[in-house]
């Protein structure tokens, strides 16, 4: 799914559109003990009520592609014959009308997740959407529909205890203590199935979503799902890449290299978002490759460095290049200190040696401020 197809979703949420008429769910005890199923209406939800049960369910399809968002596919073998997608397709098909089958999933879940020490609820809903089409070349889009797609969406909320806070009574005219019970935080998991592929149903696909960069929650994909190449978290892909910089480089990775490849990363990136392209960015390995090269690394760093992305990376060779960078911002730490550089003035800070250490320059301009301070930088010249 792209950037596209993902809004044209998410919009089916919106508490005026109405499309929402049942939502269930599972509460888990962090013993993994079900304490209560429920089915809700949000036909007969307050607005405000309804709103809130949206936003969450919104949640999993928000963020960005490749960071918060996956797209990941299923083997042709798991879809014909895997428990794992027969189930998934059973609760699209029943629309989760099946008691039976929610139960199944929801132990599933409890028994696969693992969210030590947290109570959560797992929140299903299903929808059937009539998907307009373009006549002609034309930029408005028919009221009539040929095709439907039939997909449902599962949230996994954390729940957590409010603290307690002092609030304005208006009957008293004073503010007095309150307690709120437990809170319905949002989603830290969840996925939608199928996946909604050139505005049609893809049943070897799903869109995962992830609340943290660092974790997705694998044993979810694997176990639940029978996902058997599992993404890599956008944290974790940055740190690979780097570990493959230094490793294979040694001496040849330089501050200076660095910088180069941070720098065309993030044109590469900006290049992208001025395209207007739905599609996730991509960059393939070779033409890192070039840019290492530009960089002046060697041809024995330059396949070193190939054999250990291959490696960190599982044989991919087509990468996110705004996960490989990481922040746009140069952050640069030793021993003795830690400075972040802005994006738009990296290409001003070098190395040096002066009396024989290493120095790392960075120039300074008006508006100096340590610890808030402001203050005067340099000295007066030896007279």
């Amino acid at each position: 799914m792209n950037r596209r197809e993902i809004r044209e979703i998410r919009t089916r949420f919106n508490p005026e559109e109405g499309n929402l008429t049942n939502i269930y769910g599972c509460y888990v005890n962090a013993g993994g003990e079900v304490v209560t199923e429920f089915s809700l209406s949000p036909l007969l939800m307050e607005r405000e009520e309804k709103e809130m049960y949206s936003e969450l369910l919104k949640k999993t399809l928000s963020g960005t592609l490749g960071r918060s968002l996956f797209n990941v596919e299923f083997k042709t073998g798991d879809v014909c014959s895997s428990d794992e997608h027969k189930l998934l397709m059973a609760l699209k098909e029943s629309h989760l009308k099946d008691d039976e089958l929610r139960r199944l999933f929801y132990q599933k879940v409890i028994e696969t997740l693992k969210l030590p020490e947290t109570n959560y609820v797992i929140m299903l809903v299903s929808d059937v959407y009539d998907v307009p089409y373009k006549e002609g070349s034309g930029d408005e889009w028919s009221e009539e529909s040929t095709d439907q797609y039939e997909y449902f969406i599962c949230a996994i909320c954390p729940v957590k205890n409010s603290k307690g806070a002092l609030k304005y009574s208006s009957e008293e005219g004073e503010f007095r203590s309150s307690q709120t019970g437990s809170i319905l935080a949002p989603p830290v998991t969840g996925f939608l199935f199928p996946a909604f592929d050139d505005r049609a149903s893809n049943i070897y696909g799903m869109l995962y979503y992830t609340k943290s960069r660092s974790e997705l929650h694998e044993e979810l994909l694997s176990g639940l799902c029978g996902i058997t190449e599992v993404p890599m978290a956008s944290d974790l892909q940055h740190n690979a890449f780097g570990q493959a910089l230094s490793d294979a480089l040694g001496d040849e990775c330089s501050l200076e290299l660095v910088r180069t490849v941070t720098s065309q990363l993030a044109e590469r990136v900006e290049e992208h978002r001025e395209s207007k392209d739905p599609a996730e960015p991509e960059i393939m390995l070779d033409e890192v490759d070039r840019i290492l090269m530009s960089g002046g690394v060697s041809d024995k760093g330059i396949e070193e460095f190939n054999e250990a992305a291959l490696r960190s990376f599982g044989g991919k060779t087509v990468f996110n290049p705004e996960n490989l960078m990481g922040q746009r911002n140069l952050s640069i730490e030793t021993a003795e200190a830690k400075v972040t550089v802005d994006a738009e003035h990296i290409y001003q800070v070098r190395t040096e040696v002066i009396d024989g250490r290493n120095y790392i320059l960075i120039p300074v301009g008006e508006g100096v401020t340590v610890n808030g301070i402001d203050v005067a930088c340099g000295g007066k010249d030896d007279e």
